[in-house]
């Protein structure tokens, strides 16, 4: 297998996506979909597969055996698309697994996101999640990064700029206002941030790397 592969394969059989996974089927048996604390969960759970990956092979040394067998940008693009793809798989697939069992569970409690959506959104705050991991050099502030920035927007549109509902991360994944070009608005917003931090992350990896 190639670099990318090697790394979506470690972080979907990672402890840290059945946690995760484990751990949404609960809130979402528990609250429901619709609920606040499942919306409040989405920028935590996603981070767990794979966002300090970098930072455990950089600290144990065993990057430098990873180098010779693959190119930098392979090995840099291997590390965040795993993180950011496993981090969304990890959204889907709870929603998923409650839309199945959904009507013996919550009967009244309608889902209220859409699928492509939280992918999305799981994707964007694992990839910021590993961004923060590599700039910090520290895994708690990356584990909980994403979530202070996360809510950080919910209250500035709650309390501030009601208006700016394209900021809003609830509205990612559970629109509730008509954005334009409808559900593509929201998509190709989030695929912009997505790229965005990915180069940001890139760039971090590469300058690290030369060091090593």
């Amino acid at each position: 297998m190639n670099s990318f592969e090697t790394d979506l394969f470690r972080a979907i059989t990672s402890k840290g996506f059945v946690i995760g996974l484990v751990l949404e089927l609960a809130v979402l048996m528990t609250a429901g979909m619709n609920s606040e604390l499942f919306r409040v969960c989405v920028p935590v759970l996603c981070t767990l597969p794979y966002s300090t990956a970098w930072l455990v092979e950089y600290h144990s040394g065993f990057v430098k055996n990873c180098l010779p067998r693959t190119s930098i940008t392979s090995y840099i693009l291997g590390k965040i698309l795993a993180c950011g793809i496993s981090g969304g798989l990890l959204e889907v697939a709870g929603a998923w697994i409650f839309t199945l069992l959904y009507p013996l569970l919550k009967e009244g409690d309608a889902p209220a996101c859409r699928f492509l959506l939280l992918f999305l959104s799981g994707m964007l705050w694992a990839v910021l999640s590993a961004l923060l991991a590599a700039w910090s050099n520290n895994r708690y502030i990356a584990y909980g990064g994403s979530f202070v920035i996360y809510y950080l927007l919910v209250i500035l549109h709650e309390r501030y700029f009601k208006q700016l509902y394209c900021l809003y991360p609830y509205e990612w994944f559970a629109p509730s206002h008509t954005w334009i070009f409808d559900e593509q608005g929201i998509v190709l917003l989030l695929a912009g941030i997505i790229l965005i931090l990915i180069y940001f992350y890139y760039e971090i990896l590469r300058r690290c790397i030369e060091r090593v």
